[in-house]
């Protein structure tokens, strides 16, 4: 078994975990036509919501004589702009993953209070979208208990950074894929991603769900937002 017990060490199981996220990073189907205003497709659907946060943040900063577009060069101007954007004093909100990896975020700010004002509930949709967003990294930290893939991995180091020669800090990027086929590890890791995703969603099924629920409730928000306002009765447009 491989020990992270150096820089370079370390250098070299990032790269090879780089190797296998580079794959595919799409952990669900695409997504449906949703409610009337809300498009089709995954891709048109995150632009639709990041086009409304986006809107919500700006309104937020409106209020506070600030603006999205006008960062503050100033020192002081500047912390109280990042206060008022992203929010101050310790991170109230908090994930802890599967491989130990701890996420953080603040509950106020005017980020916060979009999506606050878009999902309905920060800390559920915090909770939620950090957990469906590491579906991936989750399902490759089981990958490292197989023996295969154990043993393909240190034949893969031992292909970038043979014994005797000097170890780089990060391998060059064409011999990392090439020791990944030559080793094993490419084909290993083909085998056994698939099969732990779907160990992996089965166990985060409840956040799976709540993840939609809250993306749904997002989008018909972001619809009607970016809807036209319709004239009031009896007015005239020229």
């Amino acid at each position: 078994m491989l020990h992270t017990t150096s820089r370079t060490r370390r250098a070299l199981l990032s790269a090879a975990s780089a190797l296998l996220i580079s794959a595919c990073t799409v952990v669900g189907p695409e997504a449906p036509a949703g409610p009337t205003g809300v498009p089709s497709g995954t891709a048109a659907q995150d632009t639709l919501l990041k086009a409304a946060e986006r809107r919500l943040v700006a309104d937020c900063l409106r209020e506070q004589g600030l603006s999205l577009t006008s960062r503050p060069r100033a020192p002081d101007a500047d912390r109280t702009y990042r206060a008022a954007l992203f929010g101050a004093g310790p991170r109230e909100l908090s994930v802890t993953l599967a491989t130990g990896a701890r996420v953080t975020a603040h509950a106020d700010g005017c980020l916060a209070a979009a999506r606050h004002r878009l999902y309905g509930d920060q800390r559920r949709w915090f909770r939620a979208q950090v957990i469906v967003d590491n579906l991936r990294v989750e399902a490759q930290a089981r990958m490292g208990a197989d023996p295969d893939h154990r043993a393909a991995l240190a034949r893969w180091t031992r292909c970038v950074a043979p014994p005797g020669a000097p170890r780089p800090d990060r391998p060059d990027p064409a011999a990392a894929a090439r020791c990944a086929r030559e080793s094993g590890l490419a084909e290993v890791r083909a085998r056994l991603e698939s099969a732990e995703l779907v160990t992996v969603r089965a166990l985060r099924r409840d956040e799976l769900a709540t993840y939609q629920q809250l993306r749904d409730r997002a989008l018909r928000r972001a619809a009607d937002l970016s809807a036209p306002t319709p004239p009031q009765k009896g007015t005239t447009l020229s």
